[in-house]
This record gives structure tokens, C-alpha cells and sequence, in this order.
């Protein structure tokens, strides 16, 4: 492969980042998951269930995971992603789940690790509808800008799902281990604790493509 064909998908453990994994694998694109850590409450879950979806993936052209670490507990405060406390539930509406500046972040540290590693394109899986200003095209387009700038790499930030909902992206994911994605964000024990406003997006998700979810609610 060419260093053209490599990308690095920024990957939570999600069903939306683990099908872009599996779907850029599947376009023969040389796959460099890579996870931050920012220390938020359901990142040990996350991470674990990542893990096992990414072990799924035999036969795939997909490095081992890249973790990268970039602790915000000091700028985030006692925001409830890092407490805990107040966690959006099922009744709020999506921009209730905004952490700030989470594409800024998550950009910042990966594309100094692209560059230093030859890779010139990031995605992300970002969908259609999505209501943040930093999952714009032209928060991308800039970003990439400044970073080849500053870094004397080209780069590019790709969107390769933005024209999709959830459920178009979930049939895209139909046949993979889908169980072992994670998109909660008040874990029970490990588990999606079936109540928050990730797990009930996730719900809708899953049923709207018509797609069985094989998820351990830890409330029904």
C-alpha cells in the first residue's frame, strides 16, 4: 500500500466510529484506529468494548489501536462528564451531550501522531444532521489547514458518513459484531445502563434500520 491508501479513524467504540473502521478496512484503505483518552466517566467501557469490536475484524487491513492520552479534567471542571452528575438522560435533546471543544480536542493531538507517522487523512463518523459547529466541513477544512500549516504535513479531515443517518450507517454495519460497540455515557458495571440520552439514540438507531440490537441494557 501507498502512504495515500493509509487513514486514521478516530474511533470511540461507537457504532458509527467502529463501522467507519470496518468500512474503510473494507475499501482497502490502510486503517490506523486511534482512541483518546480525555478521562471522561464511560471511557474504561468504551475502550474495552473497542477493543473487542476491533478483534473482530480478522482478515481486515487494520493496525493495532492507537491510544492517545489528553487528560481535560482541568479545563472541563466538574462538567458531567467528568463527575458524573446530572448525566443527559433519554428526555433531552441531542445538543444536551455537547462536550466542549471534543472535535478540537480529539484533531489536536492525532494529527501531530499522523504526522509523525505519515498519514494524510483523518476520518471521523460524523453523520448527516449532526446540530455541533466543530462537525462542520468547514471546522474540518480549517483545521486541516492550520495543522498542515504548523506541521509541514498535508492532511486532510475527512467525513466519509455525512450524507447518512444512523440507521443508513447501521445497515452499512449490518452482518458485524455490533454488540461489542459501546455508546453510553453512564455505564453500569460495564454496561449500557439503558437510559441516558446516547443509550436511547442508540435504541432508535437499531430500530429504525430494522437490525436486531443484541446490546446488555442494564435496564430493559
Amino acid at each position: 500500500m501507498t502512504a495515500t491508501d493509509a487513514v486514521a479513524v478516530l474511533a470511540s467504540g461507537g457504532v458509527d466510529s467502529a463501522i467507519l473502521v470496518a468500512d474503510q478496512a473494507g475499501r482497502g484503505h490502510d486503517v490506523h484506529p486511534v482512541y483518546v483518552r480525555f478521562g471522561l466517566v464511560w471511557e474504561r467501557a468504551e475502550e474495552d468494548h473497542l477493543r473487542r469490536f476491533l478483534g473482530t475484524l480478522d482478515g481486515r487491513p487494520v493496525h493495532p489501536l492507537t491510544v492517545i492520552e489528553l487528560p481535560v479534567a482541568d479545563v472541563y471542571g466538574g462538567h458531567w462528564s467528568i463527575s458524573g452528575a446530572g448525566t443527559p438522560d433519554e428526555s433531552t435533546p441531542d445538543e444536551a451531550v455537547y462536550l466542549p471543544g471534543r472535535n478540537l480536542l480529539l484533531l489536536a493531538k492525532t494529527t501531530v501522531w499522523c504526522a509523525g507517522h505519515g498519514v494524510g487523512r483523518i476520518a471521523l463518523g460524523t453523520l448527516r444532521g449532526n446540530p455541533f459547529v466543530d462537525s462542520s466541513q468547514p471546522f474540518f477544512d480549517g483545521f486541516a489547514g492550520l495543522a498542515t500549516l504548523a506541521l509541514g504535513h498535508e492532511l486532510m479531515v475527512d467525513r466519509p458518513f455525512a450524507h447518512l443517518a444512523k440507521a443508513e450507517v447501521l445497515e452499512l454495519g449490518r452482518g458485524l459484531r455490533l454488540e461489542h460497540t459501546f455508546s453510553c455515557i453512564a455505564p453500569v458495571d460495564g454496561r449500557h445502563c439503558g437510559r441516558c440520552n446516547k443509550c436511547a439514540e442508540r435504541r432508535k438507531g437499531f430500530a429504525g434500520a430494522g437490525i436486531e440490537d443484541g446490546t446488555a441494557y442494564a435496564i430493559a
